[in-house]
């Protein structure tokens, strides 16, 4: 790995403040956040933006080789099973162990992405406080205060205790011990799970569609937002704290065979109510809603024993 293709850009203050770092295109494919970074990287360099407590770090580029494919992964998903590895052997590997002490010298992370389907804008936040074992955290509030001047109008949180809930099942339901990263708790854990676990806070904003060309718009302004919120800069305006329709993450559901079908073509946030049937299995049997809500992440392109969508239903942590 290069130095040319593993860059970051830190900017700093002589006042101690928040160590702030944002991520683009840890997909290579999602490239909003990377457009919005490098014209910022520029102002800062241009000192048309001043620092004026803290520092800031940009990373353009988290996976150069996914970016240079125009793929979502390279060797495998950077965005699981994040941690130190001792012997790396797939890209993502070697890029983990840059990475991940990279995040651990700052205090709050704003990770850019997008999405494949459509619908609007919409940020990921972690759980609430707690000391259980999935993901214990302190920093719900912060995370909370954070979304909220983003821009957009949709929270959802319960990734990591879904995703547990569904390693689980996987486990149940083999016959004989078997050692498969999708069966491992740390398969879900990404760039804010990894945050967490390292004393900091972090937020993934899904900033649109792939090639919504609004989409580096969201970023910028959020980019913005958060180094205004955070007072490491100033602003012409104050960000807007937003109304939010907050969701929680409840079930994820597997493809079975790779002919389990969609009873039609979902897109994220689409309503589902109890009892209705959003697929078919490969025997035909159907695979319904166990309560009302929405349907999240639906794959239409996964395979057999990857994870086919996700169902949220609404909370009221951000009202």
């Amino acid at each position: 790995m290069t130095k040319e293709l593993n860059q970051s850009f830190s900017f700093h203050s002589d006042v101690d403040g928040p160590r702030l770092i944002i991520l683009g295109a840890v997909h290579g494919n999602e490239t909003c956040g990377t457009e919005a970074i490098q014209q910022l990287i520029a102002e800062f360099n241009a000192k048309t933006i001043a620092l004026k407590l803290g520092m800031v770090t940009f990373v353009p580029v988290t996976n150069p080789l996914a970016y240079q494919r125009g793929t979502r992964c390279g060797d495998r998903n950077l965005n699981r099973m994040l941690m130190p590895y001792p012997e790396p052997a797939l890209f993502e590997d070697h890029l983990a162990n840059w990475l991940c002490p990279l995040l651990t010298r700052h205090d709050v992370l704003l990770d850019l992405h997008s999405f494949q389907g459509t619908g609007q804008a919409f940020v990921m936040v972690g759980p609430e406080d707690n000391s259980g074992a999935i993901e214990p955290f302190r920093f719900a509030q912060q995370e909370r205060a954070l979304a909220k001047i983003l821009g957009v109008k949709r929270a959802v949180d319960g990734w990591l205790r879904t995703y547990d809930s569904g390693i689980r099942r996987r486990q149940s339901a083999c016959n004989h011990p078997v050692n498969l990263p999708e069966q491992n708790i740390n398969f879900g854990i990404g760039t804010t799970e990894y945050m967490r676990s390292q004393g900091g806070y972090g937020v993934t904003l899904e900033c649109g569609n792939h090639i919504d060309p609004d989409a580096p718009k969201v970023a910028r302004s959020a980019i913005l937002n958060t180094l205004t919120h955070l007072g490491m800069i100033d602003a012409v305006t104050a960000p807007q704290v937003q109304s939010m329709e907050s969701l929680r993450l409840y079930e994820v559901v597997d493809k079975n065979h790779d002919n389990d079908v969609f009873s039609r073509d979902w897109a994220s946030f689409d309503p589902v109510s109890k009892g209705q049937i959003i697929g078919w299995r490969d025997t035909r049997e159907p695979v319904t809603a166990a309560q009302d809500g929405y349907i999240v992440f639906p794959d239409v392109g996964s395979r057999a024993g990857d994870e086919w969508f996700y169902l949220a239903r609404f909370n009221d942590r951000f009202l």
